[in-house]
């Protein structure tokens, strides 16, 4: 696997999981009312634990994209 196929890879990942966490927090936004609707039957809790879940899951995965997905990208390009 050459430099130039690890830093499309990466790309590309870096891409599909920005999208999926912006759409994600669209859905979260825009949906809140029935998420808290339907997760707080599922789960047992109140609406203010939920949306300290929901702003934990959006930062959880915004760190993990960043370090996993957009670091490598960056240092393949600077070397390549």
């Amino acid at each position: 696997m050459t430099i130039e196929t690890l830093t499309e890879f990466f790309g590309w990942i870096t891409v599909i999981n920005m999208g999926l966490l912006m759409f994600s927090t669209l859905m979260i936004f825009l949906l809140r009312g029935v998420a808290i609707k339907m997760h707080s039957k599922m789960f047992d809790l109140d609406e203010k634990d939920l949306n300290r879940a929901y702003f934990q899951y959006l930062g959880t995965f915004k760190i993990l994209v960043i370090v996993f997905n957009l670091t490598p990208y960056i240092a393949l390009k600077l070397i390549s």
